[in-house]
């Protein structure tokens, strides 16, 4: 994460720092490996500075099981979700305008390029992060989760990033990370979805500018199929990882 270190980054309400929401989008350069227009770009206002990773809506690719124009609204949305469940750690992201047009703002997460989830995985480390991941995934129907989008940040922490193709209405769940299959809930994370369900509405307020009703009505759906069966599920019937994997 790069930051003015002569200022801390204050955060708006939504736990985004003021200078994502709101500062001066200066472009540095086109991210590599990537199949829509995603841009390293400083975000400056007086006294601080961060690097962001910026999508505009008009680079996008057009997908034929997508809705055009949307992936932006949907790497927003998977920050609310994960807002409100309290993990797993999406960077700080926020819908607005920029030099290309109105596109999703993310938090750039300074991390470490040699390890992802399966290096990680082999080694046994953050079980607990990544069975979160796992469900967050579930929740949101991701249909693109791959290695290379687990970060393991130099604070430490492991951050998600990519979620341009999640919440679709259809079943579209796309992982690498398949091996809690059948495991019950930790009781933790069953309170948090239950929590979710149950305060569902004002989730749904906040999504809906972002999410179309008959998504947001599945996102409904598969939280409450969560509560209800307590245990990850089986794969679908459609292919359940993505390619490439990392």
């Amino acid at each position: 994460m790069s930051r003015d270190e002569r200022a801390p980054l204050a955060h708006d309400l939504n736990g985004v720092p003021r200078v994502v929401a709101e500062g001066d989008l200066e472009l540095l350069g086109l991210l590599p490996r990537s199949s829509n227009y995603a841009f390293l770009a400083k975000a400056t206002l007086p006294g601080r500075e961060a690097l962001v990773v910026y999508k505009p809506r008009r680079g996008e690719t057009p997908l034929w099981d997508f809705p055009d124009g949307t992936l932006c609204n949907r790497e927003v949305a998977a920050y609310v979700v994960a807002r409100h469940l309290g993990w797993p750690n999406v960077p700080p992201t926020v819908l607005r305008d920029g030099p290309e047009g109105e596109g999703s703002v993310q938090l750039f997460v300074d991390f470490d390029p040699n390890e992802h989830y399966f290096t990680m995985a082999e080694a046994g480390r953050f079980p607990d992060e990544f069975r979160r991941i796992a469900l967050f995934d579930i929740v949101v129907n991701n249909a693109d989760r791959k290695s290379g989008h687990c970060l393991l940040g130099r604070d430490g922490g492991i951050h998600v990033i990519d979620h341009g193709v999640c919440f679709s209405d259809e079943e579209k769940l796309r992982t690498v990370i398949w091996e809690f299959v059948g495991e019950p809930l930790a009781p933790p994370d069953l309170d948090a979805m239950r929590g979710l369900s149950n305060a569902f509405d004002p989730l749904r307020a906040e999504l809906a500018p972002l999410l179309s009703d008959i998504e947001l009505d599945a996102l409904r759906e598969r939280i409450r199929a969560l509560v209800d069966a307590g245990r990850f599920p089986e794969p679908g019937e459609n292919r359940p990882f993505p390619w490439p994997p990392v």
